[in-house]
């Protein structure tokens, strides 16, 4: 049976048990709350742990019968489940990112920073294997950034990704004609080359966006003169490099982050290591970063394409653009 029949056994089955109970839900999706379970620690004080991984997005993310909350609502259902907690005196961000959309990025930095203020709870940045652009934007706020030992981070910058088509379209004679009000206003146009004027108004905008990511890591961050020449660079830089720089604060595994985090937020060694889950996980560990809940589904159609190729849109990101070929 091919995917389409399952896909019809699975309504018809929807369809006969209706009004019968217990109802029978295909796929755990975005409709179904998150509850909060405990990975170690017995303890009335709580340590939370929210996974941060993938292109940092507003978007939703598309599954095979309908589309999923996307990364920074999943974040912010979290922060705000936290928040009715007095509980939770630590939260470890555990982050896994080449980064993302400039908007995107920064109303995490946002919320999390506004969370922090209103809630008293200290925060501590995890960074896993990649944690660059957007990705370490995000973590600006923390009291504290561990970087796993073999960790990516840096890439402090911006980017303008746009796609560029005009020549395929003088290939098979195909035309797009613009009227415009003014001499700027299809600026980054796909269609058409590139002026000098817009490269330069191009390049100004994303050199003010570059400076204000800039400004935010010196205002977080005690860094040397020549610590900030090398940022500037936007290079990324293995953990050993960004702890002699002043990115990080010290070079760990997760066990250590759980650690900082019981000795900023003064907690005992019982405080315990909650999650937030869509579903519940037999021997489910610290490592287990499902906070959706949902199994991985196969695409059907495999290009053979970089994820970032296929899923980029013309704008301004805090990205790392070769992580984003996976």
């Amino acid at each position: 049976m091919n995917w389409r029949g399952l896909v019809a056994v699975g309504l018809m089955v929807g369809v006969v048990t209706v009004g019968c109970a217990p109802k029978i839900k295909l796929f755990t999706d975005g409709t179904v709350p998150y509850s909060e379970y405990t990975l170690e620690g017995t303890g009335a004080n709580k340590i939370l742990m929210i996974p941060i991984e993938g292109q940092i997005s507003t978007a939703p993310s598309r599954g095979l019968l309908r589309d999923r909350p996307g990364l920074v609502q999943n974040v912010m259902a979290q922060l705000r489940k936290a928040e009715t907690d007095k509980q939770i005196k630590a939260l470890i961000l555990k982050i896994d990112s080449p980064g993302g959309s400039v908007t995107a990025s920064d109303i995490l930095y946002h919320e999390i920073q506004a969370y922090q203020t209103r809630s008293g709870v200290k925060v501590i940045a995890l960074f896993m294997g990649l944690a660059a652009s957007g990705g370490y934007y995000l973590a600006l706020p923390a009291d504290r950034i561990v970087a796993h030992p073999t960790s990516l981070t840096g890439s402090i910058g911006v980017i303008f990704i746009r796609p560029q088509v005009e020549g395929l379209m003088d290939k098979i004679g195909v035309a797009v004609v613009v009227n415009k009000s003014g001499v700027n206003k299809d600026m980054g146009s796909p269609f058409r080359a590139r002026t000098a004027e817009e490269d330069a108004l191009i390049q100004d905008l994303t050199d003010q966006l570059g400076q204000r990511f800039i400004k935010l890591v010196m205002a977080h961050r005690r860094l040397s003169p020549t610590a900030q020449q090398e940022i500037r660079t936007a290079r990324v830089f293995l953990a050993d490099r960004a702890l002699e720089l002043g990115l990080v604060d010290e070079i760990g595994y997760t066990a250590d982050a759980l650690a900082a985090a019981r000795r900023t937020a003064a907690l005992g060694d019982d405080a315990r290591v909650v999650v937030y889950r869509r579903n519940e996980y037999p021997d489910d560990t610290v490592y287990n970063s499902a906070a959706l809940g949902e199994p991985h589904r196969s695409a059907l159609l495999n290009l053979g394409l970089p994820t970032g190729m296929l899923e980029a849109r013309t704008g301004f990101y805090y990205l790392w653009e070769p992580a984003t070929a996976e």
